[in-house]
């Protein structure tokens, strides 16, 4: 039995203990003298008691199986092992335990197939079916075990409502701890790698250099062979690249926004709002692809008609195709936010004599401002964090200049660049992957905090 089906299993018998734990309640206050006793509960909270009862205890025992059962297995198989296998340094141990367990999945493995690993692959597969057997046993068994034993405490005195209530409770704040321990383990994470960084570049020449050179040189007297680690030239060009789109976005989509939601019909903006969130659906290497294609083309050839010097690459082509495509960040959230203001603000400036675009501008924006804030830092993230466009219409090069004509690079490209293909991990060049995303998170929660202080501050004012 797969762990799939084994999950399906619990699922399943969540229900079923649903349906029994509610038939029980109404058997159960359907037996008092002289009539009907009243439940504590509605019946449906009984119900919703069994399955939990059920099928929690059941789901915990399938995660720690599963996590756990990798590694057992693989210590069983390794103290199986013939002892010339067994002595092998950890590399080799590893790249051993790896075939074998490519063999067993039917994948290629890296090299010749004897009968040891044959054997072992088999003892491998033999230990994982009795793996799933053994939990798809327990894990049901514990689930009928205390859907039976709450099934017995089911009383008309039962308060099954506050028990539901404190579990669901419970789950949800289990739920806030992972996305809180899952943020702290990404910053560590990055942290840690970033300060094996700055270990070997100081930070004063990561953060002031003028120079972004990573590549590692082969020889002595090769340009760049102490490698150039100098992110002034990155981070300029992916502020440029984020004004530039944010330039292009806020203006249209903030201007969509009011039209969609002050000025349109009904019909015309129940077509023209979905037609315009399209554009958020549209793969990021469409935009690529037309950036390098049209738009790229079409500002060079304006470019030297008019006497300009314009790159093949350039950040004004990949900053307007950006912010084309996040102009549904901006429109779509600001038109929600305005459309949320209460009518009875828009009615008293109308009473004091305003007039429509008076209202929008002094009473409608400013109270729909803490909405806004937060679609724009939406959508300022998005275009920090955008690689395809920047790969596919400003280059790899990472050059500093205030030109937008010319060729630049962001952060994210330069991450995913450093990170491609077999590299040493623990080189400079790959750590300093970490160093920018480390700087970046840095900038990304600098721009929150700002915008939460805007916000708190419009927010005390109009509430």
């Amino acid at each position: 039995m797969t762990p799939g089906w084994i999950l399906i299993a619990i699922l399943a018998l969540s229900a079923v203990g649903y349906y029994m734990g509610r038939r029980r309640s109404q058997f159960v206050a359907g037996r008092g003298e002289g009539g009907a006793v009243k439940l504590h509960s509605r019946p449906t909270y009984y119900g919703a008691l069994a399955a939990l009862a059920c099928g929690i205890p059941a789901l915990l025992l399938f995660t720690v199986w599963r996590v756990s059962e990798e590694s057992i297995i693989t210590r069983l198989v390794v103290s199986g092992l013939p002892e010339a296998v067994r002595a092998l340094p950890e590399g080799g141990l590893d790249l051993a335990v790896n075939d074998i367990k490519n063999l067993a999945s039917g994948n290629i493995v890296s090299g010749e197939i004897d009968a040891g690993m044959r054997a072992a692959a088999d003892h491998y597969l033999r230990l994982r079916s009795i793996s799933h057997g053994a939990l798809a046993v327990c894990s049901l068994a514990l689930g009928i075990a205390a859907l039976l034993l709450v099934l017995r405490l089911i009383t008309p005195r039962l308060r099954a409502r506050n028990a539901v209530e404190r579990v669901v409770n419970a789950l949800l704040i289990v739920c806030s701890s992972i996305a809180v321990f899952t943020t702290v383990g990404i910053v560590l994470s990055i942290l840690f790698e970033a300060i094996r960084f700055f270990r070997v570049v100081p930070v004063t020449d990561f953060l002031f250099g003028l120079e972004w050179s990573p590549q590692m040189a082969i020889r002595s007297d090769q340009v760049g062979s102490s490698g150039a680690f100098g992110a002034v030239p990155v981070f300029t060009g992916t502020l440029m690249i984020a004004a530039i789109a944010m330039a292009v976005a806020i203006p249209l989509g903030l201007l969509a926004a009011i039209y969609l939601s002050e000025y349109a019909a009904p019909r015309v903006r129940a077509i023209l709002k979905p037609s315009l969130e399209l554009l958020a659906g549209i793969p990021t290497v469409v935009y690529g692809f037309f950036a390098a294609l049209t738009v790229a083309p079409a500002i060079r050839n304006a470019g030297e008609a008019l006497g300009l010097d314009v790159s093949s690459e350039s950040a004004l082509a990949a900053g307007l195709v950006m912010g084309v495509m996040i102009i549904p960040f901006v429109s779509s959230l600001s038109d929600d936010v305005i459309h949320a203001v209460p009518r009875s603000l828009r009615d008293g400036a109308c009473a004091l004599g305003s007039t429509p675009s008076e209202t929008i501008r002094k009473v409608v924006l400013p109270a729909a401002l803490p909405g806004i804030v937060g679609s724009i830092l939406l959508a300022v993230s998005r275009a920090i964090g955008e690689t395809m466009i920047v790969v596919m219409a400003a280059g790899l090069a990472a050059n500093l200049t205030a030109n937008p004509l010319k060729a630049v690079t962001t952060v994210t490209v330069q991450m995913v660049t450093l990170l491609v293909g077999d590299q040493e991990f623990d080189s400079p060049k790959t750590l300093a992957a970490f160093a920018l995303g480390l700087v970046l998170f840095v900038t990304t929660l600098c721009l929150n905090v700002v915008a939460l202080g805007v916000v708190r501050k419009y927010r005390e004012q109009y509430e």
